[in-house]
This record gives structure tokens, C-alpha cells and sequence, in this order.
């Protein structure tokens, strides 16, 4: 009985793993960095803390909601170009809302804040957290929801030429 306990405790051991070396690992390191103390000096309060802390802006609340001029949406902390006006729809949900992202300025996580899996949404350049990504949007386009907090961009209206 005593090596069975034994084995049964080594077992234990060898599978418990720590993950603060793994999280360590996939730390990303963006092209665009700043402290925290630049990043508030630069950022209005809610954009800070929608970009920076993670947080969600509260439905119809951003003036982008209902914004249907032409251009393009950028990063409100970088710049980076995420997502263009032609592909923005009303999803109903008080948030600006598009179906799909400027290939290659959007990067994805998986976010548990809420007790199960979605999928989050950063800024690919400064790792600026812009919303959530759902399958329930436009069936004759990409089926996708990309659900952005106003307070995650800017609108760079088209110019007119």
C-alpha cells in the first residue's frame, strides 16, 4: 500500500507543472512598446482602460457606433489600420461591430474572464486590446462579428480625390 501512495505522489509531481515559465515563453513583444506611465499620459482614461487594462466600454456609448462615413478604423493607441468602413455593419449590440479586420493588424488570444472560452482581439503592432470575435455576424460575408470598443479607435475618414 505504502508504494502504491508513493508512486501515486510521484506521479503527482511530475505532472503538476508551474506555467509562470510557460506564460513567460509566450510573452509577445510588440513592435510598438511604452510603460504603463506613457501609455496613460497619451490615452484618454477609457481608452487606457479598454486598450491597456483589458476593459469594456459600455454599449451605445461610442459616437463610432453609429458613424457610416467612409474610411478607416485605426488603432487608438498606434495607429495601425484594423478594419475599413465597407466592411462595418449594425450588429444591434451598442458596439461598433465588423466582419472581418485588415489582414495581419489584428491579432487573437483566448480570454476565460467570463468563465469559458472567447476569443480576443488585439492590435497586431501594440498589443492594445480592441474587443471580441463571435460567429454570429453577416451569413452573406463572413459569417464573423468582430466586436470593437469605440474607445480602441480612431476613424480616419476617406479623402476625397
Amino acid at each position: 500500500m505504502k508504494k502504491l501512495a508513493l508512486l501515486a505522489f510521484a506521479m503527482l509531481l511530475f505532472n503538476c507543472q508551474g506555467n509562470s515559465q510557460d506564460k513567460a515563453k509566450k510573452a509577445k513583444v510588440y513592435k510598438v512598446t511604452k510603460t504603463k506611465e506613457q501609455w496613460k499620459k497619451e490615452l484618454s482614461q477609457k481608452a487606457y482602460y479598454v486598450l491597456r487594462e483589458a476593459g469594456t466600454e459600455r454599449p451605445h456609448t461610442s459616437t463610432l457606433n453609429q458613424n457610416y462615413k467612409e474610411g478607416t478604423y485605426v488603432c487608438a493607441g498606434c495607429q495601425t489600420p484594423l478594419f475599413k468602413s465597407d466592411h462595418k455593419f449594425d450588429s444591434g449590440t451598442g458596439w461598433p461591430s465588423f466582419d472581418r479586420e485588415i489582414k495581419g493588424n489584428v491579432a487573437y488570444s483566448t480570454d476565460y474572464k467570463i468563465g469559458h472560452a472567447r476569443t480576443e482581439e488585439h492590435c497586431a503592432t501594440c498589443g492594445g486590446h480592441l474587443g471580441h470575435i463571435f460567429n454570429d455576424g453577416p451569413r452573406n460575408t463572413t459569417g464573423k462579428r468582430h466586436c470593437i470598443n469605440g474607445a480602441a479607435l480612431e476613424f480616419i475618414p476617406k479623402k476625397d480625390e
